[in-house]
């Protein structure tokens, strides 16, 4: 575990990531989440900062597949694409959440940097 950062700046980390969850609950809940707790806590730590930037990234790009995937629920192949999509958000969402709470960075893969 990496102890360079303190609990506190770990578990706002770990939130960030895991706010997302909202989307369950909120339409577009999965982009707000990770946007309110990003704009709060951003500047009291860089840590906080950079793992609420990668998790309003991966949050904006995981909704854009999925808008593609609804589309293309036509030709049936959507269907095949939300599921795996879904896979796909739930294992690296759990894993930046653990790498945050170990105090270690995470990049998530196939994502779009809107927010640098």
């Amino acid at each position: 575990m990496n102890q360079q950062y303190g609990k506190d700046e770990r578990m706002w980390a770990m939130i960030v990531h895991l706010s997302a969850l909202v989307g369950f609950i909120i339409p577009l809940g999965n982009v707000l989440g990770p946007l309110i707790i990003w704009l709060i806590k951003k500047d009291t730590s860089p840590f906080i900062n950079t793992h609420g930037k990668e998790a309003l990234n991966f949050s904006i790009t995981v909704t854009i597949y999925a808008a593609i995937s609804y589309l293309l629920l036509i030709v049936f192949i959507g269907a095949l694409l939300l599921i795996a999509l879904f896979l796909f958000w739930a294992i690296f969402l759990i894993m930046a959440a653990v790498k945050a709470n170990e105090g270690n960075d995470f990049r998530y893969p196939l994502t779009f940097r809107f927010v640098k």
